[in-house]
């Protein structure tokens, strides 16, 4: 799938098989969730997923099926989807997923929301564009296949100090520690599951601080996790997967100084470039948070997209091509909750809940 496709001439190819392939299970001795530490699905088999979840799901079941839906699908029709993803544990519902953006959507590449950017010329209705967060390795053994199979474009956010080593997600790594005796002054109390958010609550400093007081003091050592290649990363771009950058080291950029923020982008920016022999032109905010700084530094590297993950819809002509909107979506996700969330029902009810609690 070629990358420089146009707005005006893009097209789906008809669906088939996707390739046999099986669901991704967890790296060796971590648990089978997302980085919040909910539970997904996993290995061969559908595993239980966590309350939570489960509870998501129920309120996209009858939420589909909510008197307003139509209108939001009808609205949606006439805004930009941007699907923020991050590895495929299910590929079965993943495939599903894909079904319905076929029969739903208008899949488009970057390089089409690029152009709409440029020209100032809006996106088709119904517009849909696929991201992937933090470019685990299922993206290219079980979301590769199964895009390439219906003939859709997406884009892959890339952590570029990960790249050619066996080293875990930093947040993959922390919780194992945790587990495994690790303990940190800034993390003696509290409850487990608080770990992540309250390291990414600290000072950059403070966090990278805890994280090596984890490793001293836990009683084994994380497995190591494979991750993507330079030549991975080509494989994507021939594969109609653009790669944009999504920092070295993920950390929180509102929680970083200014010399950070800058050598974070920067670093990354440059390692691409090498790698890909061309340089990005999309970054995803790490957390999904805008920070001005950052912008700043995407402007002068040359940037024109820069993703958000805020869970909403954005309008087809994105009026501000740095903040740009994106939908958080799992591939666990069931089809209907699916539904919601592609017509922003899901999303809005969302803010209401957040807005009546508080």
């Amino acid at each position: 799938m070629p990358q420089s496709q146009s707005t005006t001439s893009i097209s789906i190819a008809r669906a088939r098989p996707t390739p046999g392939v099986r669901a991704l299970p967890p790296p060796a001795g971590y648990p089978a969730g997302r980085r919040d530490g909910s539970r997904q699905g996993g290995g061969p088999r559908r595993l239980p997923v966590d309350p939570e979840h489960q509870h998501q799901d129920a309120r996209g079941e009858w939420l589909r099926f909510a008197p307003v839906q139509p209108l939001f699908r009808a609205r949606a029709a006439q805004r930009l989807a941007v699907l923020a993803y991050h590895g495929v544990t299910d590929h079965r519902s993943f495939g599903a997923q894909l079904d319905r953006l076929q029969r739903l959507a208008t899949p488009v590449p970057l390089s089409a929301v690029l152009q709409a950017v440029t020209e100032r010329r809006p996106l088709p209705p119904r517009s849909v564009l696929v991201t992937f967060d933090d470019a685990d390795r299922s993206v290219l053994t079980h979301a590769l296949p199964a895009l390439d199979a219906r003939g859709i474009p997406a884009t892959a956010f890339v952590i570029s100090e990960l790249i050619g080593t066996e080293r875990p997600f930093w947040w993959h790594e922390a919780d194992f520690l945790a587990r495994h005796g690790g303990r940190a002054r800034s993390l003696d109390c509290g409850h487990p599951s608080q770990l992540l958010h309250r390291l990414k609550a600290m000072p950059d400093p403070d966090r990278r601080r805890s994280l090596h007081e984890l490793r001293a003091s836990a009683d084994r050592r994380p497995p190591r996790q494979e991750q993507l290649t330079p030549a991975d990363l080509l494989a994507l771009r021939d594969g109609g997967v653009a790669i944009g950058n999504h920092t070295q080291g993920h950390p929180c950029l509102g929680r970083c100084d200014d010399d950070t923020v800058r050598a974070e982008i920067t670093g990354a920016h440059e390692a691409l470039t090498r790698w890909l022999g061309e340089p990005p032109t999309a970054f995803a905010y790490p957390d999904g948070g805008h920070d001005p700084r950052a912008e700043t530094v995407l402007q002068e590297l040359g940037y024109r997209l820069g993703f958000l993950s805020d869970h909403r819809l954005g309008p087809r002509l994105p009026s501000h091509p740095l903040q740009i909107s994106r939908l958080q979506v799992d591939s666990t996700t069931s089809t209907r909750r699916f539904d919601t969330i592609l017509s922003g029902l899901e999303p809005a009810y969302r803010r209401w809940r957040r807005q009546a609690v508080a």
